[in-house]
């Protein structure tokens, strides 16, 4: 089954409504952020294409790379394809980039069907892409599918953010995140949300001192 999908910032409320009341670290935290985010992002082979651009490099440098290949028409499955991996690189890409982004075309994923997998099939079918992990099928399936209950255990501003909400001596290991999230079942999509603004406020207070 999909289970529930975040569409609404509604809906991201009463997730965090619901976390609040059975939490009261997440109650705590959600009194320092205030309301969160939507953030909901389109579906399709673009997006993962960008999540590809977008590893180990700044902002300005992805964004200096996707503005290149969307001038020259790279931003659709069909012309990646058709494209060869030294065009690739001539537009920005590295040659690791290059060939995941291939492989991404070359995958023929049937994104529409994505929308009514399970979270667990849309997980598998995206990491046996060359070039996709675990991190970014979930952030996909949660952002861009807008599933409600997907976490990212692996990500390591989740595991501060977790370590210093609940006060634990070091950041929790992505095994150990994945199993304290089940805790937060079947919100963990905006427990996510939560823990995120909870680390960037704390991240703020830091740098005053």
């Amino acid at each position: 089954m999909v289970g529930r999908l975040i569409e609404t910032p509604d809906c991201v409320a009463e997730g965090a409504a619901w976390l609040c009341s059975n939490d009261p670290y997440m109650s705590k935290a959600y009194g320092m952020t205030g309301p969160l985010p939507l953030r909901r992002n389109p579906d399709g082979f673009a997006q993962l294409l960008s999540a590809i651009v977008s590893q180990q490099v700044s902002v300005a440098s992805a964004n200096a790379i996707w503005g290149r290949l969307e001038k020259a028409g790279m931003l659709k499955e069909e012309a990646v394809r058709a494209s060869s991996e030294e065009a690739l690189r001539e537009l920005g890409l590295s040659r690791q980039k290059a060939r995941y982004s291939k492989a991404l075309a070359e995958a023929r994923i049937d994104y529409p069907a994505l929308r009514t997998e399970p979270t667990e099939v849309v997980i598998e079918t995206l990491t046996q892409v060359t070039g996709i992990g675990i991190w970014t099928a979930e952030i996909y399936a949660m952002f861009s599918l807008g599933r409600a209950d997907v976490f990212a255990p692996g990500d390591l501003a989740l595991q501060e953010a977790v370590r210093l909400l609940y006060e634990l001596e070091e950041r929790p290991k992505e095994r150990a995140l994945r199993q304290m999230a089940e805790r937060w079942s079947p919100w963990r999509g905006v427990a996510a949300r939560l823990l995120w603004a909870y680390y960037h406020v704390e991240k703020k207070r830091e740098g005053i001192k």
